[in-house]
């Protein structure tokens, strides 16, 4: 008579490591849901490549905006230094006809820059180490002060790194200054890697922003007071001024095409999303239930004997 044989204990140990992979894949999908940076918010400050309070003006007389809005509130429409001819695709709008338009779209751009400016950070500079040029930052919220020079002397890489929904805020708690450079040569610039896109960058300015001359910029720049442009610079994405002026010279300032983009609301001109939807927690968690119980039913089968 042949004795009972014990069950091998193999099946239930590789049952127990697919669970614990399916388990670790889950927890860590979970978790980069929840810590993703939510975007900011636009409204319908979101159709405007330029939004000023007191005053926009063109030094050169020949900048071009590309794509998107302008305009000033609560100002009159005598203090837009711009032509119609100046704004490619968009509509200058005024005080005096589209008031009530204007003063929702301030009032939007006042929702998003206290949203912006109350959001957890990632990384502090501080007031010593704010010098942005030379970093490759990944997405996140960054604060930083005032600079002796300027807060970005070179390039800044933004590095969406496989995020699916990548987000950069900056929370400048004084003054923006970015470095003058020469023809042919930018003093300072963004540069967008791994899907980074100007509609997820915002740069929240508790007092001034001066873009310098040559300087290639990127994102959506949500000032308290005013926001100049010198000589030649280049903007993708908006000049937004809560309570001052809008200065421009010679530049081209091409509004961020977000009407394609998730996770925002429309403003007349498109979204304020970033990239590609992530779902949330609970359809996550639904997803891999269903992905977990299919490695557990494969993983019996497989070693059920024949």
């Amino acid at each position: 008579m042949k004795e009972a044989t014990t069950p091998s204990s193999a099946p239930n140990k590789t049952t127990r490591t697919i669970t614990g992979i399916a388990l670790a894949l889950a927890l860590t999908l979970l978790v980069q849901n929840a810590s993703a940076v939510p975007i900011v918010n636009l409204g319908t400050a979101s159709g405007f490549s330029i939004l000023a309070g007191s005053q926009i003006t063109d030094a050169g007389g020949s900048s071009t905006i590309v794509t998107g809005n302008v305009g000033l509130y609560p100002t009159t429409g005598a203090a837009i230094g711009l032509t119609a001819g100046q704004v490619q695709t968009g509509t200058i709008y005024q005080a005096e006809t589209s008031g009530a338009l204007l003063n929702g779209a301030q009032n939007d751009l006042t929702t998003a820059y206290n949203d912006a400016a109350s959001r957890p950070v990632t990384v502090d500079f501080g007031v010593i180490d704010n010098q942005l040029g030379g970093l490759t930052l990944f997405p996140g919220v960054y604060r930083f002060g005032l600079a002796p020079t300027a807060n970005l002397i070179g390039t800044l890489t933004l590095d969406a790194n496989g995020d699916l929904n990548p987000v950069w805020i900056f929370q400048a708690t004084s003054s923006l200054i970015t470095a003058a450079g020469a023809p042919g040569t930018a003093g300072s610039s963004v540069a967008l890697i791994n899907g980074a896109d100007a509609c997820d960058v915002f740069w929240q300015v508790g007092s001034s922003a001066t873009i310098g001359t040559y300087s290639n910029f990127v994102g959506s720049i949500m000032a308290d007071q005013s926001i100049a442009l010198q000589a030649y610079a280049t903007l993708d994405g908006r000049a937004l001024a809560r309570i001052a002026a809008v200065t421009l010279d010679r530049n081209t300032i091409t509004g961020a095409d977000c009407s394609s983009e998730t996770g925002g609301t429309n403003g007349g001109g498109g979204n304020t999303g970033g990239g590609q939807a992530v779902p949330d927690a609970s359809s996550t968690l639904l997803l891999l239930s269903s992905g977990l119980l299919g490695l557990l039913a494969l993983g019996r089968r497989s070693l059920s004997p024949a």
